[in-house]
C-alpha cells in the first residue's frame, strides 16, 4: 500500500478515528498492531508469514537476552538469524550466480526458490530485529517490570510492525521507540509536526520525484545513446534530486503519520546536499541507517581505535556491507566502495594534515566536488549493470556534437529549483507566518501538478 495510494488515505483515516475512539483507549496498541499487519499484507499476504516468523524469533531471542542464563548467546542467535532471513531471501540469487554463473544447473526447484519475490521491507525490519536483541543484551532501555512474555511479545511485533515506517525506515532503534509504547491521546498530537512533515513529504514525492521521473527515465541504455551531453548531465543532476526527494519525502510522511499515532520518529534528511565532506554528508544523509551502521557494526569492528590502517579498513567494510544492504547486486556493493574509499582517503588526508582551507570559496569548492562525486555514484543506483554505466559515461564524453533539449532542460530546472531552494533556505529560517504561506503553497502544488504516481525507490531496498 503506498503513501500516495487513495486507499492509503482511507486507510489512514479508518485507523487514526477508530484508534482515538475513548472505546478503543485500552486496546489501542493492539489495534495499531492489526493495522499495521493490514497495511503490510495488502498487496503481499503470502509475506505476511515471513514477517511474523522474524518477529517470532526476535522476540524470543530479545526475551532470552533479557531474562535468560546466556543473554550474549541470546542475542548473538537472534542477530544471526535475522541475518540469515536477509541473507536467504535478499542475496540467494546473487550468491548463487556469483558461484555457479549458469542458474539452470541448479535444477527447476532450486531456481524457482532463487525466484521468489523480495519481501517488501525487509531490509529495514530484519535490521529493527538486530537493533532490538542486541539493545535487550546491553539493557540500553527500560524493561517493564514485571517482564512477560506475551507483552514483551506484543510490544516487539508492533515495534517491527508499526505501519509508518515498516517498508522505508526511518530505521528506528530498539532503545528509540519501545519506551514510547503506550497509551496516547488526541489532545496530545503535534499538530505542526503532522502538518509540516506531510505536506513537505507528499510534495516532495508527488511533485519533484514524480514529475523528474518521466525525465531520468531516459538514463538507460539504449535511450541515453542519442542524448547529447548536456542533456546527460543534466539527467543525473535530475537523479540526484530525484532520489533525494523520494526517499526524504517519504521519510518525512513517515515521520508526520507516526506524530499522528503519538510516535516520534528520528530525522533522517537535514539538507545532505549542502554537505562539505563525505562524512558530513553521511551525517546528512539516511541518518538513521549511518547511525545503525555506526553503532552496530563500525563501533564493534574497532572504529577508529585501532590505528589508521585498521580504521581506513573499517569504513571499507562497513560502507561496501551498507551498499550491498541497498540491494542485491555487486554494483550496490561498488557503491558503497565508492563511498568507503572517499571517505577513507577524507580521513587519510585529515591524518597527514591535508584538510585543506576553511574559508567560504573552499567551501563552496567542497559542497560542489562532494555534490559531483555522489551524483556520479548514483549511477549504479540507477543503472546496475556496469555496462550500462559505461556506455552512459561514454555517451556523455563523446556527444559533445549533439544539441540539447531546451525542454527538457528547462522541465529539469523547474523541478530541481526547489531541492535547491529547500538546501539553500531551510524552513527552520522563517518566521511562523511565512512557514504556514509556503506550506500553502506546497499544498496548492500537490493537488495542482502531482506527477504519475510511481513506487518509492526505497521499496525496492
Amino acid at each position: 500500500m503506498l503513501f500516495n495510494s487513495k486507499i492509503f488515505g482511507v486507510f489512514l483515516a479508518l485507523a487514526v478515528i477508530v484508534y482515538y475512539l475513548p472505546a478503543m483507549r485500552r486496546w489501542q496498541i493492539e489495534w495499531l498492531l492489526a493495522a499495521s499487519l493490514v497495511f503490510y499484507a495488502w498487496e503481499q499476504p503470502w509475506l505476511l508469514g515471513l514477517l511474523l516468523l522474524s518477529a517470532g524469533i526476535t522476540s524470543a531471542a530479545s526475551y532470552a537476552a533479557m531474562t535468560g542464563p546466556r543473554p550474549a548467546l541470546a542475542a548473538a542467535i537472534g542477530a544471526a538469524v535475522n541475518l540469515g532471513v536477509l541473507g536467504s531471501f535478499k542475496y540467494n540469487r546473487l550468491i548463487a550466480e556469483s558461484l555457479l554463473g549458469d542458474l539452470a544447473r541448479i535444477g527447476s526447484v532450486g531456481e524457482a526458490l532463487l525466484y521468489l519475490p523480495l519481501p517488501a521491507g525487509i531490509s529495514f525490519y530484519t535490521f529493527h530485529g538486530i537493533s532490538l536483541v542486541i539493545d535487550s543484551w546491553r539493557g540500553k532501555y527500560p524493561r517493564p517490570q514485571p517482564l512477560r512474555p506475551l507483552p514483551h511479545s506484543r510490544n516487539t511485533l508492533i515495534y517491527i510492525v508499526f505501519f509508518p515506517q515498516l517498508v522505508a525506515g526511518p530505521i528506528v532503534k530498539a532503545a528509540q521507540f519501545m519506551p514510547q509504547i503506550g497509551e496516547k491521546r488526541l489532545a496530545d498530537i503535534d499538530w505542526r509536526s503532522v502538518v509540516h512533515h506531510c505536506i513537505l513529504g507528499y510534495f516532495l514525492k508527488t511533485v519533484i520525484a514524480d514529475n523528474l521521473a518521466q525525465q531520468t527515465a531516459y538514463i538507460s541504455c539504449p535511450a541515453c545513446l542519442n542524448l547529447s551531453s548536456i542533456d546527460l548531465l543534466a539527467l543525473l543532476i535530475a537523479y540526484s534530486a530525484q532520489i533525494f526527494a523520494d526517499f526524504c519525502g517519504y521519510s518525512m510522511i513517515a515521520i508526520g503519520i507516526a506524530s499522528l499515532l503519538g510516535y516520534r520518529l528520528p530525522i533522517n534528511f537535514n539538507r545532505p546536499y549542502i554537505a562539505d565532506s563525505f562524512a558530513d554528508f553521511w551525517r546528512r544523509w539516511h541518518i538513521s541507517l549511518s547511525s545503525f551502521l555506526k553503532e552496530y557494526l563500525y563501533l564493534p569492528l574497532g572504529g577508529n581505535r585501532h590505528g589508521r590502517l585498521r580504521t581506513y579498513l573499517n569504513l571499507m567494510i562497513v560502507m561496501g556491507l551498507g551498499g550491498l544492504w541497498h540491494g542485491a547486486a555487486w554494483s550496490y556493493a561498488v557503491w558503497g566502495l565508492w563511498h568507503g574509499a572517499a571517505l577513507a582517503l577524507q580521513r587519510m588526508a585529515a591524518d597527514c594534515g591535508l584538510s585543506g582551507g576553511r574559508g567560504p570559496v573552499m567551501r563552496f569548492v567542497r559542497i560542489i566536488a562532494v555534490f559531483v562525486f555522489v551524483t556520479l555514484g548514483w549511477l549504479l543506483f540507477k543503472l546496475p549493470n556496469f555496462g550500462d554505466v559505461l556506455q552512459y559515461l561514454q555517451a556523455i564524453a563523446s556527444n559533445t556534437q549533439l544539441r540539447p533539449s531546451s525542454l527538457r532542460l528547462l522541465v529539469i530546472a523547474a523541478y530541481v529549483a526547489p531541492i535547491v531552494i529547500y538546501h539553500l533556505l531551510p524552513s527552520s529560517r522563517l518566521p511562523v507566518r511565512g512557514r504556514q504561506a509556503i506550506e500553502g503553497l506546497l499544498l496548492g502544488a500537490i493537488i495542482l501538478n502531482s506527477g504519475s504516481s510511481h513506487a518509492f525507490i526505497y521499496f525496492q531496498f
